[in-house]
């Protein structure tokens, strides 16, 4: 019979629990995404074309890392279902670690599976985009940026996968300090593959520009991987997991339970990188500047986001932990905080944006800049739509990272696909181009959608875990 009773610990304890795991989740989130911040910071410096085809760039990145970065994900219900299996009385006894090396050495073989084409689209991003309507100048910088972002990809899958095996283990802040470290790595890199010796006057060369960039991107995430799998192998107690030990094996039946889990949530994933990425297509129909305000709203928008999706990847853990020893009302109970703190903090995060909107779209700009004023002035009413739909953005991300906890991933990414493309984008495309709101009418559209995608997720939640209580 399933277990209906209230989890012992209460809501403080629950609640200290989930903050403990969420917080350096939420600033691993920050630094990684860092990364790309301090990309768009110092190419800005460099020009606002410069600034627009990296967006442009890092959208068709994001689009197509989205498979192997869900599968990566969905390495972390699957090991702590099978670290909470082990904690039940007579359950997987001392056989839990080895079904955790199982759950990670098969997401290991789906990385690389869905790695190999998104590189062949990436290697060809410039002709991509061009199809897609794209400035023929902007897209060859664009193209550029990924051709050279593209080989850190594996590092990035890898990172995910060891930074949810450490979740799991409920020891995240490993993740934390080496992607922490990474930022500072990529920020020095960039500006010196960037700009050359120039700024200081040393020597004749004036960097790579967006080809720089994308180098020290790579550089950094590929570090994360190498310096993250060593301090698990110094590690005592880590190191008994022996992760890629016998790497070569492959296991079908596991492999495959990592496709059904992660297939959806790649999916998922795509859907929102996608309809974001289609909203920067058409976005760019109006011109470089328009392409720059979105690039600000976004980098912005991402940043906060990057709190609750700490707080999801948290709940997925905590959720499966509960799962796997058969305590689904300790689950719900776990979800529930999990869903009411992301709600919160992305309240203050909605103050924020709409009050200040202005100040942080001319942190992206160079004030000497000829187009600087306009892009700033369109950045800053983005800035203010993104303030309306931060609420709904948490609130969907956390309850699907509760959702994974079951690994339920298929309904979430049905939810996904309904209000993103079914209601966000055509009703952001009809906005922008019929009513003649352009970029401002594509962001009403994608508020929309989110606003639908929560409302989705949290039904989803309270029937799953009513029907699981029963």
């Amino acid at each position: 019979m399933p277990d209906t009773s209230m989890p012992r610990s209460g809501l403080r304890a629950e609640l200290r629990a989930l903050l403990a795991l969420a917080a350096p989740l939420a600033l691993t989130n920050l630094s990684q995404f860092a990364l790309a911040l301090t990309d768009a910071l110092i190419l800005g410096r460099l020009s606002t074309e410069a600034l627009a085809a990296a967006t442009l760039g890092a959208n068709l990145y994001w689009a197509m890392l989205a498979p192997s970065f869900g599968i990566a994900l969905a390495a972390a219900p699957m090991l702590a279902q099978s670290r909470g299996a082990g904690r039940r009385g007579g359950g997987l006894g001392r056989g839990w670690m080895r079904e955790m090396r199982r759950d990670a050495r098969q997401t290991v073989w789906a990385i690389a599976a869905l790695t190999l084409p998104a590189w062949l689209v990436m290697w060809h991003a410039d002709g991509v985009l061009r199809l897609l309507g794209q400035d023929p100048a902007l897209a060859a910088l664009a193209g550029d940026y990924v051709r050279a972002m593209m080989w850190g990809m594996p590092g990035f899958c890898g990172f995910v996968l060891l930074r949810g095996f450490l979740a799991a283990m409920e020891r995240p802040n490993a993740a934390l300090w080496v992607s922490g470290s990474a930022v500072l790595l990529n920020a020095v890199l960039a500006w010196i593959l960037v700009f050359g010796g120039a700024p200081w006057g040393i020597g004749s060369w004036h960097g790579w520009g967006v080809t720089g960039a994308g180098i020290a991107s790579a550089i950094a995430n590929l570090t994360m991987l190498g310096v993250l799998l060593l301090l698990i192998r110094r590690d005592r107690q880590l190191h008994r997991f022996r992760l890629l030990g016998r790497f070569w094996r492959v296991d079908l039946a596991r492999l495959a339970e990592v496709f059904r889990v992660g297939l959806p949530i790649a999916a998922q994933m795509l859907l929102e990188i996608g309809v974001f990425a289609t909203a920067l297509i058409v976005v760019g129909w109006f011109g470089a500047i328009s392409v720059a305000a979105h690039a600000i709203a976004v980098q912005i928008a991402t940043c906060t986001f990057m709190i609750p999706m700490g707080i999801g990847q948290a709940a997925t853990s905590r959720v499966g932990l509960f799962v796997g020893a058969g305590a689904t009302a300790a689950a719900a109970w776990a979800g529930r905080v999990a869903i009411l703190l992301g709600a919160g903090f992305m309240l203050l995060m909605a103050v924020l944006l709409i009050g200040f909107s202005g100040p942080l779209a001319w942190a992206f700009l160079e004030p000497a800049d000829p187009s600087a004023a306009a892009a700033a002035e369109l950045g800053a009413a983005l800035l203010v739509i993104a303030g309306v739909f931060q609420l709904a953005d948490g609130v969907q991300v956390v309850a699907a990272g509760a959702l994974r906890g079951f690994k339920d991933t298929r309904v979430p990414m049905l939810f996904a696909a309904l209000g993103y493309w079914g209601i966000g984008l055509p009703l952001g495309v009809a906005l922008a181009l019929p009513l003649g709101l352009e970029a401002r009418g594509v962001w009403w559209g994608l508020a929309a959608g989110l606003a639908a995608v929560a409302v989705l997720m949290l039904r989803r939640w309270r029937r799953l875990t009513a029907a699981a209580r029963r």
